[in-house]
């Protein structure tokens, strides 16, 4: 509808579309203001003039709009970024099949074999590295000053490492002697095994959990890796009765590998490469899931004779009695000492984490070079397997709670 002005102050007329004629022209008539608008201010009816313009604008966008044309489809550019943003979530969702895909290796490992001995333990360091790399990538030097201003927390960690683990190590492994007439060589299997330092899983159990909580556990992890070139020995006499020489120049140089190298690169590549890790950040989960089944089939598919031995599902039992009294133990213990704490309950899951995951590789290694007995090496190629499911299985239920 169009508002026109003629000369007079008082007199306007309003022109509006007629239907149309047989010709198919349209034509136009002149609308008369009644007589009652003739004393209106030319303010008012510029106002009029305005309100009615917009109406009639606003009828004419609607009825032209794309919603009434049943036919409307988006247009390309639209479905191609509607479909790379549902590629990106399944991607970023990968971590969620975690705990399946660890099961599934472990099937696969006991059956076929040869689908992971090819993943020999030269391929170990740098498939824990890459972990540490992926959560390096989502955290910030931030996070990880942060951490170390807990000092009681690390301090918890470290006991729960190398005081509580060790005792329930020790107990096990006494169990499994005296009451059900095991080798000797299994018990201090198992007594090998608690005496290790904490596992590089945790820390990635830890991040897919609680992220904010994942530079405390890195830092904990760390800090009993560093320190187990003296404490593993140590405990290992007093514990088994036999000394360990630790290559400690070896220690210090995988501790560089694994853990400082990965982190420092990833955390490099978060503050002055943003767009390039935002890039990457999407491949990450998968192919995170990717190694982490290899690092659980490999010991296990190795070592598949021993774990099939008449005495592999006596020993199996053991080790899972073993990881979840950890796992319980460092649960409930750190909500008595930390209840106070905001956030006692990531702090709980947190030390849980490090209390029953440890380096079962690092104890299967030094059971294959320093024990002429290989049965010695059977409790850590079965702990790997069965801290890495139970450790994904917990990530997997306290991620749902949250």
């Amino acid at each position: 509808m169009i508002l026109s002005a003629h000369m007079h102050p008082t007199r306007f007329q309003i022109q509006r579309p007629c239907v149309p004629h047989s010709s198919n022209a349209t034509r136009y008539q002149p609308l008369l203001l009644p007589p009652k608008f003739s004393s209106l201010s030319p303010v008012t009816v510029a106002s009029t003039r305005f309100s009615l313009t917009r109406c009639v604008s606003k009828k004419l966008s609607e009825s032209l709009g794309p919603d009434q044309d049943p036919s409307y489809e988006p247009e390309p550019s639209q479905m191609r970024r509607q479909k790379k943003a549902s590629i990106t979530d399944i991607l970023k969702g990968a971590n969620g099949i975690l705990p399946h895909v660890v099961l599934a290796s472990t099937l696969v490992a006991l059956i076929y074999p040869p689908s992971f001995t090819w993943f020999t333990t030269r391929y170990y360091a740098p498939a824990l590295g890459f972990l540490m790399f992926a959560v390096g990538v989502n955290s910030s030097e931030k996070d990880f000053l942060e951490a170390f201003n807990r000092p009681m927390a690390i301090f918890a960690g470290y006991v729960g490492q190398f005081v509580v683990k060790p005792l329930l190590g020790y107990l096990f492994g006494t169990i499994a002697v005296t009451i059900f007439g095991l080798p000797t060589a299994i018990g201090a299997g198992i007594m090998l095994t608690s005496c290790v330092s904490g596992a590089q899983l945790s820390n990635y159990a830890t991040f897919l959990t609680d992220p904010p909580m994942a530079p405390l556990s890195i830092v904990m992890t760390s800090l009993s890796t560093a320190t187990a070139v003296f404490v593993t020995p140590l405990l290992s006499l007093l514990l088994i009765g036999k000394r360990l020489p630790v290559d400690v120049k070896g220690m210090v140089s995988s501790i560089l590998q694994i853990v400082v190298a990965p982190i420092a690169a990833g955390l490099l590549l978060n503050r002055f490469l943003p767009r390039i890790c935002n890039a990457i950040r999407p491949f990450l989960p998968p192919l995170s899931v990717l190694v982490t089944a290899c690092c659980v089939g490999s010991p296990l598919a190795i070592n598949v004779e021993s774990v099939l031995s008449p005495f592999g599902v006596t020993v199996s039992m053991l080790i899972i009695a073993f990881h979840f009294t950890a796992f319980v133990t460092g649960y409930g213990l750190t909500g008595l000492v930390f209840h106070e704490a905001p956030d006692v309950k990531a702090l709980q899951r947190t030390l849980s984490f490090e209390t029953g995951m440890q380096s079962s590789l690092l104890a299967l290694a030094l059971a294959n070079r320093f024990f002429q007995d290989s049965l010695v090496g059977v409790p850590p190629a079965i702990s790997v397997v069965i801290m890495s499911l139970m450790g994904f299985a917990l990530v997997m239920v306290w991620a749902k709670k949250k």
